[in-house]
């Protein structure tokens, strides 16, 4: 299936970017020109709903108001000083984001893949410093199916061969254990292990949710064994599964949140590692850093975002707005055009059955909808529309979703599951 663009002026823009920029991402052929909300707008004025979200970046709509009020002010005053002075919002943002996450310090960056390097980096000095791991010699606990990043570190122990190939030589010390298998973890603990390291849900891998009680059990080996729990919040967090954070879903308070994405608003890279004294107090001065980490612009829009999650709203909206979007789609199992549905708050993952074609193709035809939404690993959809997304929008989407899936059966020639076939004579 040949995946054009709609028009011969988004054609040219797309050349340019193939001609100039690396290939380093296989984007669908539209060129969005402006945003508001849940909607982009494309170079032709073509309005579509946002069911990516920018990977949980834009939890809270393009250009919400109230983030965009913080940014204008900051603006005004100051951007960037670097921590080689202290700057007015730096200190209410820390202080808001770790009482959010009753915690005591916060140590912020800039990327999602920044604030994971900086919790493998306090994990390692928390072990050789507080648990006496001799020099050299710490383990992280990382799972099957991770996805942190792709720094030379983070694809070190990665299962992505997509990620991998043609990056060695890789970085040591991480030990792979099946996701979701909590007495695998606790099998892999020895000596020297100093933290396991997680998403709460597995975002690129497909919006995969491990089995219930999971982080319960993790939560309790590792405080009995003596090492960190490390979430990786960056997707999870902040509203997108339904509480402000994954492991909410628990009731489970890890020792280490990694924030990233959302805590930006989709106006500014903000990320952070949050947890408390004991771990972060180990840092000294010049032991880890960033130019752009915790500018004062970041920081007011951050502090911002906090206060969006104060109310609560935003995550009870994904908590009911996922279910109605989950049970929508209920009908694609029914015919047998989806092979499994996974659903957290406001996010899904939805498997395409391979004799329809693969999910980018189902996401062409999406597109073509004017519903934007991703694949992941060839087979998987992924939908995470923005948190301030209404009713109306979600079944707006699950019809597009329905018939998009509908015309890649009839073009495939694939029988409904759920329709008894007619028997001549």
């Amino acid at each position: 299936m040949a995946l054009e663009p709609r028009s011969e002026r988004q054609r040219v823009a797309i050349d340019e970017v193939e001609t100039y920029g690396a290939h380093n991402y296989s984007p669908l052929p539209v060129v969005v020109a402006s945003a508001e909300g849940t909607r982009v707008t494309d170079l032709d004025g073509n309005h579509y709903i946002d069911c990516l979200s920018a990977y949980s970046a834009v939890n809270f709509g393009h250009g919400h108001p109230a983030l965009v009020a913080a940014a204008q002010a900051q603006l005004g005053k100051v951007t960037l000083t670097s921590r080689a002075f202290y700057s007015e919002p730096f200190g209410p943002f820390v202080k808001a984001l770790a009482e959010m996450c009753g915690k005591d310090m916060v140590l912020p960056m800039n990327t999602g893949v920044e604030a994971v390097e900086t919790a493998i980096k306090t994990a390692r000095k928390w072990g050789y410093e507080s648990k006496g791991v001799p020099e050299g010699r710490a383990k992280i606990i990382v799972m099957e199916g991770n996805f942190h990043g792709r720094t030379t570190t983070v694809i070190s122990f990665s299962n992505d061969e997509d990620a991998r190939k043609s990056f060695a030589p890789y970085t040591p010390g991480f030990v792979h254990v099946p996701f979701g298998d909590a007495d695998a973890i606790e099998a892999a603990i020895d000596d020297d292990t100093v933290a396991v390291l997680f998403e709460p849900i597995q975002g690129e891998a497909g919006v995969i949710v491990p089995p219930e009680g999971f982080l319960t059990k993790v939560r309790e080996i590792t405080a009995r064994r003596g090492v960190l729990m490390i979430a990786d919040e960056i997707q999870a967090g902040l509203g997108r599964a339904g509480s402000t954070f994954a492991c909410d879903r628990e009731g489970v308070e890890p020792d280490v949140y990694v924030l990233g994405k959302a805590l930006g608003g989709g106006i500014m890279p903000l990320s952070a590692v949050v947890a408390n004294r004991e771990i972060l107090g180990l840092f000294q001065p010049g032991q880890h850093g960033s130019t752009f980490g915790g500018n004062p612009l970041a920081c007011a829009i951050g502090s911002a975002v906090v206060e969006l999650l104060s109310t609560g709203e935003m995550q009870e909206r994904s908590r009911v707005l996922g279910e109605r979007f989950r049970a929508g789609l209920q009908p694609l199992l029914d015919a047998g055009w989806a092979t499994a549905i996974r659903q957290a708050g406001l996010w899904l993952g939805v498997d395409v059955n391979p004799d329809l074609g693969t999910a980018k193709e189902i996401c062409y035809r999406l597109m073509v909808k004017e519903v934007l939404a991703k694949d992941t690993h060839g087979h998987t959809i992924r939908f995470a529309p923005p948190l301030v997304i209404t009713e109306a929008e979600v079944d707006e989407v699950i019809a597009h979703t329905l018939a998009a899936f509908e015309e890649a059966a009839a073009h495939k020639g694939v029988v409904r599951a759920d329709v008894e076939p007619e028997i001549d004579g």
